[in-house]
């Protein structure tokens, strides 16, 4: 509908009704304008599946949903590094949501994971900005290819599961606007969501459903955002407060309290009716956005989308370790499945996203008929049981392999809790162990969330880490074992050897109001890296049954202005014997960096599939976002002259290729000089350094020969020309006069005017 009809509506609506309509009419709807012929719409959850509450709706998964089709949780389909399978997902959803006459799916979840330990981890891509950002985008530019709204989800900050509704997220700018921020603002500014969720949380002490900085200021004006912006389902704190700072409907509802005080506001002049009737208008738009555009003809095919369910899986299943090549496995092998999760997965995780699923598939499904396939159930979730264990230990023995499902149960993980550490349940790593010591050809299969830790690693042969893969991660699972499938999926998450070892760890999940993100940008790799730091498996890990030789790196150029573009390329050939799929990582590493940055960070990645033999070439763009920070001093984005070197990688921690490019700034800091600035940052501009160099000709002999000749007659002394030259670029002006013959205050405030005056010229 065209914005001037919308407008028409709204000049006919009382203030009742608008504020009316900036609340839910329950649990899953919008409300409509019956008199005016504006319908209700529904929404629903569904960031990997439909959950579609058709009497009971609440927002942790505990009333019955339609049957649906289970797609592997975001932990799982992020590893697949592939935007064209995100936007498939997208696509099928939304024609779901067609099906089911859904104006609007919650989702994607997109939160950055910056502890192991979120209990919602299961549902967000990455620890990493651009790859969650470019992976929601394909998710939403699917879904809204299909005339359905989508609804990205926390913003912003909101990254973990303790005190979610109240504690404020303490952050600095530069860690806001390079980490959390950049997750959403690539998605919003390409795709340009119909809707966006507010969080429940703080951000720097005021409310995200009060936030005027984030929901206007960043998400409006500065992105261009021009959908509709609804709260986490509870989230509201002050209503007027919410409609001002761009929240347009709270939800659930109904909210009539709320709706009264929004009344009231108006009529007492609190609040400008324009900014309700923006609101109106931004609700009135989805509705009409969907129903102008509705699918009668849509089936939900669920046999098909299943089918779907367990592609996602197959290209998200990353092979973390294959000693020997052990894997693939050969179906005429004698193999113990070992492990309750062979029999019935842990697929999904708990609360608003848990699906009704349509159905089921488990790695014994999958298998049924194969009379090599032995099984032993291992153990149970509730805890330890002898009697399993010792028939796991003597059917491993009666086989040539063994496979064991493992992983976190539900208790482990959730939404509404975070976890306590990273470790499997004891009696999990006891039987991993136990197994492993009389079968030395073992393989494990991880259903988890989240990263765990491997204590058994070196003892077992072969690692998949299948995630919560959806309801079709039996078969997808399988496909992998027996190489049906060759594996592409890519951790989008370090594996830290041990909790302790996040930088988060000090300040994360602490019972109280306030969480401090004191590890600042170091999210992830960007503090393992940056520490050298070993890790169990680093992120954009990932192993084939086929091989792949990198070679040829080339930069259009070798120096450039940071506003101009540089194009790089790459070959990749598959040296193997299999058809398989890599994915090329592209990171830059700032080396002549004069601020904190992290060592590298992932700037461009690609999923190609190659044929035995087969070369390609494939090419990245990079421009100056590529090489930039946040400068807080300039409130923007900033590429620091100097050298940059382009990386190509297997992962984080595995570089292959690497060139080097010059950028040159075209941005100039401003600097005001003062008596407390040092000798040695004045000397870093050329214009002012010489400024400097004339303004003390005459005042001080040259201190080099004097450290020379002081080391020719001794030579065991501490004073070097280093130490003096290292002294002298730290030396504030207001010290010359202490120090410099000749030197005075009146004459060190003549050469800051004289400093200052330069570099106004200069800007």
């Amino acid at each position: 509908m065209q914005q001037d009809k919308i407008k028409q509506i709204i000049a006919q609506m009382t203030v009742e009704e608008k504020a009316s309509l900036c609340s839910g009419q329950d649990f899953w709807h919008l409300k409509g304008v019956e008199r005016l012929g504006v319908p209700a719409v529904m929404v629903a959850d569904g960031p990997h599946g439909l959950r579609k509450q058709e009497v009971a709706g609440d927002h942790l998964g505990l009333n019955e949903s339609i049957a649906a089709v289970c797609f592997p949780a975001g932990c799982a389909s992020a590893a697949s590094f592939d935007r064209g399978l995100l936007k498939k997902l997208g696509e099928t959803l939304g024609n779901e949501c067609q099906a089911e006459n859904i104006s609007t799916i919650l989702g994607p979840a997109m939160n950055i994971k910056r502890s192991p330990l979120c209990g919602r981890n299961f549902e967000y891509y990455s620890e990493d900005p651009l790859l969650t950002t470019e992976l929601a985008g394909a998710f939403v530019e699917g879904v809204q290819s299909q005339n359905i709204g989508t609804s990205p989800k926390h913003f912003l900050a909101n990254n973990q599961e303790t005190r979610r509704t109240t504690s404020s997220s303490e952050v600095d700018e530069r860690t806001l606007r390079e980490i959390y921020l950049a997750a959403f603002e690539g998605m919003v500014i390409e795709q340009k969501p119909w809707t966006m969720m507010s969080a429940y949380n703080r951000i720097n002490g005021v409310f995200a459903s009060e936030n005027k900085r984030y929901m206007t200021d960043i998400l409006r004006k500065e992105w261009g955002f021009d959908g509709l912006v609804m709260t986490d389902w509870g989230a509201m704190n002050e209503r007027v407060a919410g409609l001002k700072a761009g929240v347009d409907i709270e939800m659930p509802g109904p909210a009539e309290e709320n709706d009264q005080a929004i009344v009231e506001a108006v009529e007492s002049g609190l609040l400008d009716e324009a900014i309700l009737d923006r609101s109106c208008a931004a609700i009135l738009g989805l509705i009409f956005r969907y129903t102008e555009n509705r699918n009668e003809s849509a089936v939900f095919d669920r046999e098909k989308d299943s089918e779907i369910a367990r592609e996602i899986a197959e290209e998200s299943i990353i092979l973390l370790k294959n000693e020997g090549e052990l894997l693939p496995l050969s179906a005429d092998k004698k193999i113990a499945f070992i492990g309750k999760y062979a029999a019935k997965p842990r697929y999904q995780g708990g609360g608003s996203s848990n699906i009704n699923s349509y159905r089921v598939t488990s790695a014994l499904d999958a298998v049924s008929g194969n009379a090599n396939i032995l099984y032993s159930p291992g153990f149970t979730d509730e805890g330890p049981d002898e009697k399993m264990l010792r028939n796991a230990i003597e059917t491993a023995q009666q086989a040539e392999v063994a496979v064991i499902f493992a992983g976190l149960p539900d208790s482990f993980e959730s939404e509404g809790y975070d976890r306590k550490h990273m470790n499997l349940p004891d009696w999990q790593n006891e039987l991993i162990a136990s197994v492993s010591h009389v079968q030395p050809n073992t393989v494990v299969v991880l259903h988890n969330g989240s990263a765990v830790e491997m204590p058994w690693i070196a003892s077992v042969s072969a690692v998949l880490e299948a995630y919560l893969g959806g309801q079709e991660v039996g078969a997808a699972v399988v496909n992998i074992l027996f190489g049906k499938t060759n594996p592409s999926g890519r951790l989008a998450e370090t594996f830290p050897l041990r909790l302790e070892d996040n930088p988060s760890y000090l300040s994360f999940g602490k019972d109280n109001e306030q969480v401090d993100y004191s590890e600042g940008v170091f999210v992830g790799y960007r503090y393992y890296e940056s520490k050298a730091m070993e890790v169990l498996f680093p992120f954009g890990h990932g192993l084939s049954y086929t091989t792949f030789q990198y070679s040829n790196l080339k930069l259009d150029k070798t120096t450039m202005l940071d506003s101009e573009e540089l194009n790089v390329s790459v070959d990749v050939e598959n040296t193997g014997e299999r058809v398989g799929k890599e994915v090329v990582q592209l990171y830059v590493s700032p080396k002549s960096n004069t601020i904190v940055r992290p060592a590298k960070e992932l700037k461009g990645f690609e999923k190609i599939e190659l044929q035995p033999g087969e070369k390609r070439t494939m090419t990245f763009t990079l421009n100056k976002r590529s090489f930039a920070y946040w400068n807080t001093e300039i409130n923007d984005w900033y590429a620091e002259s100097g050298a940059y070197e382009v990386q190509i990688g297997k992962s984080a921690k595995e570089t292959v290729l690497s060139e080097n490019v010059e950028v040159q700034s075209s941005v100039e800091i401003p600097v005001v000089y003062h008596l407390n600035s040092r000798m040695g940052d004045i000397m870093k501009n050329a214009h002012t350094g010489a400024i400097l160099e004339n303004a003390l000709a005459g005042f001080y002999v040259p201190v080099a020969d004097n450290a020379s000749e002081n080391q020719a007659t001794h030579e065991n002394s501490a004073i070097s020309s280093e130490m003096i030259a290292a002294m002298m670029a730290d030396m504030p002006l207001r010290q010359l006069a202490s120090f410099m013959p000749g030197v005075t205050r009146g004459k060190l405030n003549e050469l800051v005017n004289q400093l200052n005056e330069k570099i106004y010229q200069e800007v």
